[in-house]
């Protein structure tokens, strides 16, 4: 397939842990890449390897700092440059890893606004980029990634919870305002999951009580989400919109 053909998905935050997953799904699914990333290193990598297991164009990497329009300006431009089209969105770039569990009244103002310009606004900001791309072809997919967590009501993480609780609300809002044009948007929402990023947070105790909600008693990984994006941003999903998926292997049940 000629790469000017090739649909294109831009995966945020997809330098490491569950973006770069889902950036190999859907490279593994005929994509063409763009892995969009704070860190360009890590950005690049991912593309290096993703070019290397399925040929030369398959991905490219985009450094972009989501909070920041100007940067998520230059993104849209990279794009439209680099690749013509904008097939697909996944909003999966957050700042979840690096915080320290905390009661709320300890959380601090620049840190709640530093989570949400990330987690919320960042996905804003990447939606408004993709839609007008996604217009011109007559069809898009979105895909938020939201957080099981929001149903389970889990303390010490106030910001991080009320940021996903958010995107699940941008996904049924913004559904009903672009459906008309083609583009379904949905959301995933994942249970705890573990990647090869580090949670020093997160302790083997608390790993097994985790586990021990669940329906299925094994610890989930980046395989577990990945194909719920897949189908969500297959055609398979044309006429599912404003949807939330709950992967968690069975914590919560809704």
């Amino acid at each position: 397939m000629a790469e000017a053909q090739r649909a294109v998905a831009v995966v945020t935050g997809s330098g490491q842990g569950l973006g770069r997953a889902f950036a190999q799904r859907l490279a593994a699914d005929g994509f063409r890449i763009v892995v969009a990333d704070v860190q360009a290193d890590a950005a690049a990598a991912v593309a290096d390897e993703l070019c290397r297991l399925h040929g030369t164009g398959a991905a490219v990497a985009a450094p972009v700092d989501v909070s920041d329009e100007d940067s998520v300006g230059a993104l849209a431009e990279q794009v439209q440059r680099d690749a013509g089209r904008w097939d697909v969105l996944v909003n999966n770039a957050a700042v979840f890893s690096s915080l320290s569990m905390k009661p709320f009244g300890e959380i601090p103002v620049a840190e709640w606004d530093m989570v949400m310009a990330v987690n919320v606004r960042g996905a804003f900001l990447c939606c408004r980029a993709a839609v007008p791309a996604m217009r011109k072809l007559g069809r898009g997919k979105i895909v938020n990634v939201a957080s099981a967590a929001v149903f389970q009501g889990r303390p010490n993480y106030l910001h991080y919870v009320s940021s996903k609780a958010a995107l699940i609300g941008l996904t049924g809002a913004l559904a009903s305002e672009v459906g008309n044009d083609g583009i379904t948007v949905n959301a995933v929402a994942p249970g705890s999951t573990e990647t090869e990023v580090p949670r020093s947070t997160v302790t083997p105790d608390q790993v097994q009580q985790i586990i021990a909600r669940q329906a299925i008693h094994r610890r989930q990984v980046s395989d577990d989400v990945v194909g719920a994006v897949s189908f969500l941003v297959s055609a398979d999903s044309d006429f599912i919109t404003g949807q939330t998926l709950t992967v968690d292997g069975g914590s919560v049940f809704r």
